[in-house]
């Protein structure tokens, strides 16, 4: 869809939004009004505005029902054609038994073009209707057809037909206002609009490309440029070895069942439904013949004119990769759901067995590494641990839990400013979390951790303390630094490689003042707009854009349940106000309207009953699997 087409469409939404709920504004206070003060309201049913077929105390709770019910339902757009129409008549009784004003018929004006029309984007009506549309409900077919039918037939000429009204003889002057709203309205909600951009979507989609664009990963990255790059004369080929777009931030709160993995996970192919260009391919990429300009996914060859290599990191074990087995990382849903059932199973071990030395060593967390994603993980595990599981257990108290957090820095959160740094220490403190700093791990076994020489059992040991990049340097055949990442130039190409860019975690920016760009999310979308600003430049002959400069937005961690550090620069937040801050960046963060809707609302639950719904123990049955470990041992 085109830059013109997906502005219209936003214009769209947002002129439908602002009408209905200026139409449902004045109803919804005059309801509130009068039901607040019910002897004024039965006064005003038997005094001023008497309905000579009603009582006056069935008038009013008819009028206060028709406001309240029927502002609420316009504004939320549920039931909008109803709720219009039953405004639309109360007003209209009013203009034309009681008291004739002009806004009155501005409002019937316009409350008649949405029982014509409906809702527009944002609105529940729209966002339900498909699943309405073939329910079970007897007739729900055949009432949505027949309001296509009426939008298609009366939507379009019913701005022409007031407007001829307003010429008629006699009509009121207040009719031109309406006349004038409707079509203002109209023009950005009626059908037209869709006619037009479905014929200019489709001309678009048959224009022949110039150039073949390759995006490898769909991370923060990935998406950013694919989406930039969706209304250029290119064809785009999206390849992920996963079919969804994970919010990695928040994967520790599905580790400890505060979220379920479809929170923070969407689709892919959803994503670009409406992308014509943007082409979604499922494989995994094992290497790239930068000679033939082909990305080769097994025995699949994918020719590019342009390449965008965003394939993010996974865990780095420092040379000791056979800690993997006993102390897993959180890099996909997969990690996260292995390290549930780890938590899970380590509280119902220390149900079942009657050894205080075993029950100690299953309440044993710990997590080696000391940054945001370590700090987050050690306050969650020890909440659940204290909060979450309270009475869930008979034979000892989740409170009883250990959690160590282990970090080779003199402090946690290295990156932050040391003022921050004490204080989500103290807060992992009050939590019960016993931190050890400057200390590093010599060895990870099955029965826990050694640290500066002490040996500490545990039964959970998590790894939260370093990354390394995918091979894309190993593809390319370019030199990578100790963390895998290839280097690049001041637009993020690859040295000797025409047309081959690296970005997010692959990448090896110093274009943060000479500093390399961090591993962040913000980071990756920056790198990912202005790779694609390149390609756009170069396509369309156009002046290449500046130097990619990373702007640094903050850092944030949160440690519990109102605590958290926020460093955004100018100003340092901690407590509660960077607790708030933190929640509302990583929601609007997240991709999609329904999984921001549905992590506030598991949010919201966790935090006011300590309970969460996911906490379920999956994977390989718990029984098998002990037997497989005794057989072992």
């Amino acid at each position: 869809m085109s830059l013109l087409a997906r502005t219209a469409r936003a214009a769209s939404a947002l002129v439908d939004l602002a009408l209905r709920l200026w139409l449902a504004q004045p109803f919804f206070v005059s309801g509130v009004l009068k039901a607040s003060d019910w002897s004024r309201a039965l006064y005003l049913a038997e005094h001023e505005y008497p309905v000579a077929w009603l009582d006056p105390w069935a008038a009013a709770l008819l009028g206060v029902s028709i406001e309240l019910a029927g502002s609420v339902l316009l504004a939320v757009g549920l039931g909008t054609r109803g709720a219009a129409l039953a405004l639309a008549a109360l007003t209209f009784v009013v203009q034309t038994q009681y008291v004739m004003l002009d806004i009155n018929v501005v409002q019937i004006v316009l409350l008649a073009g949405y029982v014509l029309t409906g809702a527009g984007p944002i609105s529940l009506d729209r966002n339900i209707g498909p699943g309405l549309r073939e329910s079970a409900l007897p007739g729900a077919r055949a009432i949505a057809t027949a309001f296509d039918a009426l939008r298609r037939c009366a939507g379009a000429p019913y701005p022409a037909a007031v407007a001829l009204a307003a010429f008629a003889p006699g009509a009121p002057a207040a009719l031109w206002l309406g006349a004038l709203a409707l079509a203002g309205s109209q023009a950005f909600h009626g059908s037209l609009l869709d006619r037009a951009l479905a014929l200019l979507g489709r001309r678009r989609a048959l224009t022949p490309s110039r150039a073949r664009v390759v995006i490898v990963g769909a991370g923060f990255g990935g998406l950013a440029c694919a989406n930039r790059l969706a209304d250029v004369p290119v064809d785009i080929t999206l390849v992920d070895r996963r079919n969804h777009h994970l919010f990695q931030p928040l994967l520790y709160q599905v580790a400890t069942t505060a979220l379920a993995p479809g929170d923070i996970a969407s689709p892919v192919r959803e994503l670009f439904r409406e992308r014509e260009r943007v082409r979604v391919m499922l494989g995994e990429v094992t290497g790239v013949d930068v000679a033939h300009r082909e990305v080769v996914l097994g025995a699949h060859r994918l020719p590019y004119d342009y390449l965008v290599l965003a394939t993010g990191a996974t865990h780095s074990y420092f040379g000791r990769d056979e800690w993997s087995a006993h102390a897993p990382g959180l890099k996909r849903v997969e990690d996260a759901l292995a390290v549930r059932r780890r938590l899970l199973l380590a509280f119902e071990r220390a149900e079942a067995t009657a050894d205080a030395d075993e029950r100690e060593a299953a309440l044993t967390f710990v997590i080696v590494g000391g940054g945001p994603t370590g700090v987050e993980l050690a306050g969650a595990i020890a909440e659940l641990a204290r909060l979450g599981m309270d009475k869930d257990f008979r034979s000892f108290d989740p409170a009883s839990a250990r959690v160590v957090l282990i970090e080779a820095a003199p402090r946690v959160l290295a990156s932050f400013p040391e003022p921050l740094s004490a204080e989500a220490r103290a807060a992992l403190e009050r939590l019960g979390v016993e931190v050890r700093v400057a200390s590093r791990v010599e060895r990870i076994d099955a029965d826990g951790v050694v640290v500066a020489g002490e040996r500490i059992r545990a039964r959970t040991v998590l790894w939260a303390a370093g990354v390394v990049a995918s091979p894309a340097a190993q593809w390319l055949g370019v030199p990578a630094d100790r963390a895998g990442r290839v280097v690049v130039d001041a637009h993020l190409a690859v040295a000797g490689h025409e047309r081959v860019f690296a970005i997010g975690d692959t990448a090896l920016s110093t274009a943060w003042e000479g500093r390399p760009v961090p591993g962040l999310a913000p980071a990756a979308k920056q790198a990912g707009r202005h790779a694609a600003a390149v390609i756009r430049a170069d396509v369309l002959g156009r002046r290449q854009p500046r130097p990619f400069r990373y702007r640094h937005l903050g850092s944030l961690a949160t440690i519990g349940r109102k605590a958290a550090v926020v460093d955004l620069g100018f100003v340092r937040l901690r407590g509660a106000p960077a607790w708030w801050l933190w929640g509302a960046i990583h929601v609007g963060l997240l991709t999609g309207t329904r999984n921001r809707a549905s992590v506030v609302v598991d949010w919201i639950w966790s935090y006011l009953t300590f309970r969460s719904g996911t906490r379920l123990i999956t994977g390989d049955e718990p029984r098998a699997r002990d037997a497989a470990e005794r057989l072992a041992a």
